[in-house]
């Protein structure tokens, strides 16, 4: 019989290696009418909406459609290193939704 240690070790070292969890936000324009009103703002999404528009707005639709905002439109997905440029831009919708 092998020993198992090996390989336990090599699967750990592996798994500890990997990321937690990748982090994903996307920017985004929404709008609500009577009166016109628009808005910029950044929101996080689950990493399986990453590099995908349609994916990012089926996550981010129902939130903002729960204040009564329609989103317009994805305007890209990124990863962390792009929240600081954005922050000031979305204002008060900086990952609020």
């Amino acid at each position: 019989m092998k020993p198992r240690i090996p390989a336990l070790a090599l699967v750990i070292a592996l798994v500890a290696g990997l990321p937690a969890a990748a982090q994903c936000y996307a920017d985004y324009k929404a709008k609500q009418d009577n009166p016109l009103r628009l808005h910029y703002g950044v929101a996080e999404l689950p990493a399986s909406a990453c590099g995908d528009a349609r994916a990012a707005a089926a996550h981010l639709s129902p939130r903002l459609e729960r204040d009564g905002w329609i989103l317009l439109q994805i305007m890209s997905t990124f990863g962390p290193e792009g929240l600081e440029s954005r922050r000031e831009n979305a204002g008060r919708f900086f990952l609020r939704y």
